[in-house]
């Protein structure tokens, strides 16, 4: 509808058109709400605002631009199975409307071409995200989330999770390379360990670390299992049983490799505590 609409005012393709589509969050609509109220903004106005706030149809995708609203963080985008004109569509329309964009799973040389065409938006290639470079967050205000790998093979997964929680203006501190195998590494950080909110630990192998923090700290660990080992590793599986039988108690799991995942969960929780 706010499509058709500015094609009749010939906006569509200008500046101006993205002019008409308000930013999506809770801020804004409280803001527009008091408008209203206060009789500066006419109930026709505010009604063509909202009209236009849920979801923007692409063709090949139908952008949740109400997730902001609902759960405080935009839509994340997958990028690994989408194509590079795929990406920039989707990515301009959540910087027209939210200002902020995370898209996970790209590849180098996808990253590259987006870039080209929407260079509000960089690249972590350790990660193999896009983020823009314009972040419109709240900062949460909490202590750092510590993310915590067992080995240097783990930083990929541990970056994701990274550059998730800096996306949803969660601070973290990293701490990188501490597994079992020489435990007294993971000791050395005890004191940072416990000062965390939540802490997300990354592991493959076996993934016996997230056993070993579970029983050192009392705020909440989430696990995540990557597919790093050889062998009967199986590609992360030996570490996801070892993790969801581990012994400490009321450690949450994720799936192989989901860093996104593990932020978005401590995210939650945090975002939950500060309600």
């Amino acid at each position: 509808m706010w499509r058709e609409r500015a094609r009749l005012r010939g906006e569509v393709g200008s500046p101006r058109h993205l002019d008409y589509m308000p930013r999506v969050d809770s801020e804004t609509l409280r803001a527009l709400l008091l408008g209203v109220q206060r009789g500066e903004v006419s109930i026709q106005s505010a009604t063509e605002r909202l009209e236009v706030w849920p979801v923007e149809e692409l063709g090949y995708a139908v952008v949740d631009h109400h997730r902001a609203v609902r759960q405080g963080m935009p839509e994340v985008v997958l990028g690994e199975s989408k194509s590079p004109e795929q990406v920039v569509g989707i990515a301009r329309a959540l910087l027209a409307r939210t200002g902020n964009v995370l898209v996970t799973r790209v590849d180098a040389a996808k990253a590259e071409l987006v870039c080209q065409a929407v260079p509000e938006l960089r690249y972590q290639e350790a990660a193999r995200v896009l983020v823009s470079e314009a972040r419109h967050v709240t900062p949460l205000g909490n202590a750092p989330v510590c993310v915590v790998t067992a080995g240097t093979s783990d930083v990929p997964v541990a970056e994701e999770a990274a550059e998730t929680l800096l996306a949803c203006g969660v601070a973290l501190e990293r701490v990188y390379d501490v597994g079992v195998a020489g435990l007294h590494r993971v000791l050395g950080h005890l004191d940072t360990l416990r000062a965390a909110p939540v802490v997300i630990v990354i592991a493959g192998m076996e993934g016996a670390l997230s056993s070993v923090v579970g029983g050192l700290v009392a705020a909440p660990v989430i696990a995540v299992p990557t597919s790093v080992g050889y062998g009967t590793a199986l590609s992360g599986f030996t570490a996801l049983f070892g993790m969801l039988t581990g012994c400490a108690a009321g450690v949450t799991v994720v799936n192989i490799d989901n860093g996104f995942g593990a932020a978005l969960a401590a995210f939650r929780i945090l975002r939950g505590a500060a309600q």
